[in-house]
């Protein structure tokens, strides 16, 4: 784990307007503010964690069977060669940028991975989900249709 950031402002809650950001890694650049009117599912993620490695089968399942939705994951990797190679290894195909700087990790208060915000189309933040999910599972998969 990460050591955690400085917790002394707001940090992203449920029901609150989820923090707008811009990343970008010199092949992809991800402005949040430009998926309203989607749901998006903000997950932060490295290849290195173990969690975050077992929760990504399920996480591309989940953008093959729902394209409506906007998944974006947020790579903490610092090895650019590392996040590549995982990229290519794993088919990931889902929108991902690198954000060594954990840019955005700090607005949303995140220091576990991998921790995933679901945000309505309004861009309030509806769920928070710390560690890996099974993106399958029935339950989550009603809520999503919920939404």
């Amino acid at each position: 784990m990460t050591p955690g950031c400085d917790r002394g402002a707001h940090p992203a809650q449920t029901g609150q307007a989820a923090p707008d950001f811009t990343i970008s890694d010199g092949s992809t650049t991800v402005h949040l503010a430009s998926y309203r009117d989607h749901i998006v599912l903000l997950n932060f993620w490295a290849t290195w964690c173990g969690p975050c490695v077992e929760e990504m089968p399920s996480l591309l399942q989940l953008h093959h069977d729902r394209p409506d939705l906007a998944i974006l994951a947020v790579s903490i990797d610092e090895d650019e060669f590392a996040y590549t190679r995982f990229l290519l290894r794993h088919h990931v195909d889902l929108t991902t940028v690198r954000d060594p700087a954990q840019k955005a990790a700090k607005l949303y208060h995140t220091d576990g991975w991998p921790e995933t915000y679901i945000i309505d189309r309004r861009g309030i933040i509806r769920r928070k989900v710390v560690g890996p999910q099974d993106w399958a599972s029935p339950e989550i998969r009603a809520y999503l249709n919920g939404l």
